[in-house]
């Protein structure tokens, strides 16, 4: 299972314990808020992409939008989201529980600006019922993330 890749990976920094489950679903933004109580903006929803044949994931907040031009002049290409069925296989967790914690080799981690407003978000663990507060330093220090990227619409 996913989670268990996620407990595992961040075992390694003793964090383990600030992972939260849920006895009800946490896999949209809008669950996921209701399950922690919080804002939908400060879920750190993970989008995953193919670009150029590779996984790429980009952590946006949960009432953020990709902007189309601005991810093509990020990236050079049109935004491509990977097909729901094949998402478990090319980034390592499945849709409702991706997270930018142990995927798969080879997938590159992006945050979006639309982040930066807050001190602390919510991304899931793997599961379509887990979550993690991180602040936006140790976001960036789990995520392994490649570089901060605004292609996300106006809020």
């Amino acid at each position: 299972m996913s989670i268990e890749r996620v407990k595992a990976y961040f075992e390694k920094f003793e964090m383990a314990d600030r992972i939260q489950e849920f006895e009800v679903s946490s896999a949209t933004v809008e669950l996921a808020a209701a399950a922690l109580g919080c804002e939908p903006e400060r879920i750190a929803k993970t989008l995953s992409f193919l670009l150029d044949g590779q996984a790429i994931l980009i952590v946006a907040a949960g009432d953020a939008r990709i902007d189309n031009s601005k991810y093509k002049a990020k990236f050079g290409k049109k935004a491509k989201m990977i097909f729901f069925d094949d998402v478990e296989n090319f980034i390592g967790h499945a849709v409702g529980g991706v997270c930018p914690f142990a995927v798969n080799e080879g997938v590159t981690v992006y945050l979006d600006e639309s982040l930066k407003r807050f001190e602390t978000v919510f991304p899931a663990c793997g599961s379509s019922n887990s979550a993690i507060e991180l602040s936006l330093p140790e976001l960036e220090k789990y995520s392994g993330y490649a570089e901060w990227v605004d292609v996300c619409k106006e809020i």
